[in-house]
This record gives structure tokens, C-alpha cells and sequence, in this order.
């Protein structure tokens, strides 16, 4: 079996900020950040295989060496606008029942604090989960208040999620990240 045909089996998160004059250094400097600077890594669309362990950041960089090619699910947000709040998610919704795949989501975002693009990652993840069980979506409910039904009902274990914001200085651009990083 190849490497393209083998689904992955663990994942970790992982998050990281970087300023620089540069555009391109200011993202290098938010993968040092993040500690996946030293990888190829593939955007790879949101699903989150069946059966796939979260595990620590620390335990899945120990897997990996320089130059891999890694598959990964990244959210990415940059501005050189002084002042201006920058927010990358990634949000994560994992089916109760352990054989149904899950969702990941990317949520890229100017002005929200940490809380405000947490908040709309995990509400965006479980909505596309909720969706594969045909639940519907109730807009006389809140987003905490529709996700709590969906889990009453069974079929969403839990939600997650990995945030970085930042305030961007005068002088340069910075680059916020956050990414599922999934191995085999």
C-alpha cells in the first residue's frame, strides 16, 4: 500500500505566530513557532479520519524528520495593518461513534479575539459533522445551545479546538497558523 492510500491514524495540533518585514519569513517564523518549520507540508482538505487518536505536539514532532513530507489541515491569517487583530482556527469535531469519520475546519479571520474564532472553528466543525447524520440545523437556537442538542442526540462525542490571534506592530507583517497535523 502506498503512502497516499494509507489513512491516517493519530494527529496532533499545534499553533504559532510570526512577525517579520517580509510576508514569507513572517509565516517561516510562525512554523519555527509552531515547531513544523523543518517539513513539507500538504494542505490536505478537512476530514478527520475514523479511529484517529489526538495525541501530544510533543509525541508527534518526536515522528517526524526534516525534509518529510507531512499532510496537514492549516488555517493561515496575515496582515501588515498596524493594529489589526489577525486569527487562524482550526476546529475539530469528533463523532461519538469511533467508526464514523469526523471534521476538521480551517477558520482564517480579521478582528476576532481568541475566544470570538474558537468559538466559530468548533460551532464550524460540528455543523459539517452534524450534517453527514442529516441533523438539522435550528436557527431559533444559539450555537452553544444547537450543539448541545446534536450531542444529546448522540452523535457528537465532543469539539475542539487550536487558536492563535494576534495584534499586528508597525513595520512588518505578521502571520498567525494553526494546524492538525496527521500521521500515519
Amino acid at each position: 500500500m502506498d503512502e497516499f492510500s494509507r489513512v491516517p491514524t493519530r494527529m496532533f495540533f499545534t499553533k504559532g505566530v510570526g512577525s517579520h518585514k517580509e510576508q514569507l519569513r513572517s509565516f517561516e517564523i510562525a512554523l519555527r513557532d509552531a515547531g513544523i518549520e523543518k517539513y513539507n507540508l500538504v494542505h490536505v482538505s478537512s476530514i478527520l479520519p475514523p479511529r484517529c487518536k489526538i495525541i501530544p505536539k510533543t509525541e508527534g514532532l518526536k515522528e517526524l524528520k526534516p525534509g518529510q513530507i507531512v499532510f496537514c489541515v492549516m488555517a493561515r491569517c496575515a496582515s501588515d495593518e498596524p493594529n489589526r487583530l489577525v486569527a487562524a482556527s482550526i476546529g475539530c469535531a469528533i463523532p461519538a461513534d469511533p467508526d464514523v469519520y469526523g471534521y476538521l475546519s480551517e477558520h482564517h479571520a480579521f478582528g476576532q479575539n481568541e475566544k470570538e474564532a474558537a468559538d466559530y472553528s468548533e460551532d464550524l466543525a460540528a455543523s459539517m459533522l452534524a450534517s453527514i447524520f442529516a441533523m438539522k440545523e435550528d436557527d431559533s437556537l444559539s450555537w452553544n445551545e444547537q450543539e448541545q442538542q446534536w450531542k444529546l442526540e448522540g452523535k457528537i462525542l465532543r469539539t475542539r479546538n487550536e487558536t492563535q490571534t494576534f495584534e499586528v506592530k508597525r513595520g512588518g507583517w505578521t502571520t498567525v497558523i494553526a494546524c492538525a497535523v496527521l500521521l500515519f
